[in-house]
């Protein structure tokens, strides 16, 4: 989840705004047992829409910003705890790869800054 050096701030925060919009229309919409499906959960997937907003909640609360990037570069440690890192499972140099494009695409945006 990161922009490229090509998406601006504009369309960064424009689809922000769009899912804040989403996010509320669906929360006006919905009693807080209507079922979804997330398909990226496997076999948690099928959820209520109030579990879809606690985890939401955790999930802002664990990345808050630029707080958790220094965290993890202090303590080394990813994901949600120690038994359970709630990673992807991808290997060292998949990572590695990934870490790579985005700092190539942040110097590109850089670049074009002036």
């Amino acid at each position: 989840m990161w922009a490229p050096a090509n998406e601006s701030r504009e369309d960064v925060l424009n689809l922000y705004h769009r899912a804040w919009a989403h996010a509320d229309a669906t929360i006006e919409a919905l009693p807080l047992d209507a079922m979804g499906h997330v398909p990226w959960w496997g076999d948690n997937g099928e959820v209520t829409l109030q579990r879809i907003m606690l985890h939401m909640t955790a999930e802002t609360n664990r990345h808050a910003g630029h707080a958790d990037i220094v965290r993890e570069l202090i303590d080394g440690k990813v994901g949600l705890r120690k038994d359970n890192s709630n990673m992807d499972g991808h290997d060292e140099a998949w990572y590695q790869d990934y870490r790579n494009r985005l700092e190539a695409s942040a110097k590109e945006a850089q670049a074009k800054q002036g």
